[in-house]
């Protein structure tokens, strides 16, 4: 199968985001249109898809389109106490199977509806039957999302456990440019693994990681660099996002990261940014994970111009070191503080890891071979030694799996 296949991506995703019951609950929103591509996104993950809509919604998008989208019925208000479908009482029998429940659009009339636990409607009733976790989606225009009683309800309901995502800005269907829009699929997908994530271990953790290459610049338009796509610090970023952690990720120069949503991030270019920025925000973490590939050198003297070829058979260029951001985070750090490194190496993985770990005081330090099979800079796989100084472990998946085993690992340890 191409590796471009969206089914492909989905069997490298971490096991536990697969396959889930979601109970998809599509109310009277322009935005509804948008929700054909997220059944499809859901089922591609092999997920089963339930779809309650409203009358309203039901004129916005085809419920023959979910339905053949989905592979199931779609249950409509006309199911709801009807002398055909009624004695399924769907309300509770879907809220019951549900593993989590997915309101999206979310109108102010649905969210008045819920916030004062009305249920004469089909979703309203399944969802005061609900028990798992709800995640709402409001779209709206601005002025109706800004209104105070939208925004009263908003509140009564986050404060009772259901995870409101505030809406997105940009051009809205009335004309209007505001807050209001239903976020991207990309983003709803995201908010619905943190809800389903199977542990919540890292809720309080401050994590500040680090991922990327560093590009350091030897004239205006030529650097020093590596390949490094950024992608096991990101997998390290969001699993912890996942787990409940607060997270702050300094990036480099990097493309194609897909959503980094939920994650505080901070771009660089140099090392020299990098270091600034790790300073900063060293002190406000719990854990730092020095993921990024950074350059150990730059130009001692950087070009102000293009350096041209004409008349040169040979360039010197002098480099000098960069700062070792990961040496002097452990030279900062505090009792009780967790600082996670990484090795890419090619040579004598083990002894080159320890050393690393020794003389940078990390509590472990995650090694990898690159040029080993599926290891390397840009693969979608990894496999890692994860090295305690007592203990030794080895991971192997996607780099999200990986990610997910190391936080496994410290979290087994007691570091949290």
């Amino acid at each position: 199968m191409d590796e471009a296949d969206p089914r492909a991506l989905g069997r490298r995703m971490i096991a536990w985001k697969r396959a889930r019951r979601v109970l998809l609950c599509v109310t009277g929103g322009i935005a509804a249109y948008k929700i054909p591509e997220l059944v499809s996104r859901l089922v591609r993950l092999d997920c089963e898809v339930e779809i309650l809509m409203t009358r309203a919604a039901e004129r916005l998008v085809s419920p023959l389109a979910l339905s053949t989208l989905s592979g199931r019925r779609v249950w409509r208000q006309d199911d709801f106490l009807s002398c055909e479908r009624g004695f399924e009482i769907p309300h509770i029998r879907l809220a019951d199977w549900a593993e989590v429940v997915l309101v999206a659009p979310c109108t102010a009339n649905t969210a008045s509806d819920l916030a004062h636990g009305r249920g004469e409607s089909l979703i309203a009733s399944a969802l005061l039957a609900a028990r798992g976790p709800v995640l709402l989606f409001p779209a709206m225009n601005v002025h109706m999302f800004e209104h105070p009683a939208t925004q009263q309800n908003l509140r009564i309901l986050s404060e009772r456990g259901v995870r409101v995502v505030d809406p997105a800005f940009g051009a809205l269907a009335c004309g209007y440019e505001g807050k209001g829009r239903l976020p991207e699929t990309d983003l709803i997908l995201e908010e619905l693994f943190r809800a389903l994530a199977p542990k919540r271990d890292m809720e309080g953790v401050r994590l500040l990681v680090t991922a990327g290459p560093t590009r350091e610049y030897l004239d205006p338009v030529r650097y020093l660099s590596n390949p490094s796509t950024g992608r096991m610090g990101i997998s390290m970023a969001r699993t912890a996002w996942y787990r409940g952690a607060e997270v702050k990720l300094v990036l480099g120069p990097v493309e194609g990261t897909g959503t980094l949503h939920g994650l505080e991030v901070r771009r660089v270019v140099s090392a020299l940014e990098m270091y600034d920025a790790v300073m900063e925000e060293s002190d406000w973490a719990s854990c730092v994970v020095k993921a990024a590939a950074v350059g150990d050198y730059r130009a001692r003297d950087r070009s102000p111009r293009k350096i041209k070829r004409e008349g040169r058979e040979t360039v010197s260029i002098e480099l000098e070191q960069n700062p070792d951001i990961a040496a002097e985070v452990g030279r900062r750090k505090r009792p009780g503080q967790v600082l996670i490194g990484f090795a890419a190496e090619t040579d004598d993985l083990l002894k080159n890891a320890r050393a690393k770990m020794e003389r940078k005081g990390l509590d472990l330090i995650v090694a990898n071979d690159v040029l080993a099979p599926g290891c390397g800079f840009g693969a979608d796989t990894n496999t890692v030694r994860v090295l305690f100084r007592d203990e030794e472990t080895v991971l192997s998946g996607s780099k999200e799996e990986v990610a997910d085993g190391v936080w496994d690992l410290v979290a087994g340890r007691g570091l949290f």
